[in-house]
């Protein structure tokens, strides 16, 4: 994927046009940010000493996808993908032996899933719990941007120290 096959973002149209099509160009600019690379290089903790890579914000995206999507807003009771180990870590960031293919996929089919609620959503007021706290729709959707937002700035440094590659 290059950058002009990004979704372009809703401009004049309703609120939830508006919202998704942000959020997809969001995830396309994820996909624009690891294309090309090799799976060495997506594994690659380029900014010490973060232990980010592109591939660890892949497989962490999969997993705010389905947790925010699947299991909160439609009422699922989905495992995650990647569970925390021993020490109570996150390992989705754990990525020395990572398949690049199996982890955008897991991160792939977690978008289509959570397309297919939002589209199924008859209003952006429609609601979903975890724990005590409820959540509409229209929250989830801003807070996918800005999550997706916040690591594409990191993606952006990440795909620079890897191979100098800069843009939007």
């Amino acid at each position: 994927m290059n950058e002009e096959q990004r979704t372009p973002p809703v401009l004049v149209g309703d609120e939830r046009a508006t919202l998704t099509s942000v959020l997809q160009g969001q995830r396309d600019t994820l996909m624009v940010k690891c294309a090309g690379l090799t799976p060495e290089q997506l594994r690659r903790k380029a900014v010490p000493p973060s232990g980010l890579s592109l591939l660890g914000l892949v497989r962490h995206l999969a997993e705010v996808e389905r947790g925010w999507f699947r299991n909160v807003l439609g009422g699922e009771d989905v495992p995650i993908h990647f569970p925390r180990n021993a020490a109570g870590e996150r390992t989705e960031f754990h990525v020395e032996d990572a398949d690049p293919a199996e982890s955008f996929g897991i991160w792939e089919d977690a978008c289509a899933r959570s397309r297919a609620i939002v589209e199924a959503a008859e209003s952006l007021d429609v609601k979903g719990r975890h724990g005590d706290q409820e959540y509409s729709l229209h929250y989830v959707l801003a807070h996918m941007i800005e999550e997706y937002a916040r690591h594409n700035g990191h993606a952006d440094l990440l795909r620079e120290a890897i191979d100098g590659v800069t843009g939007e």
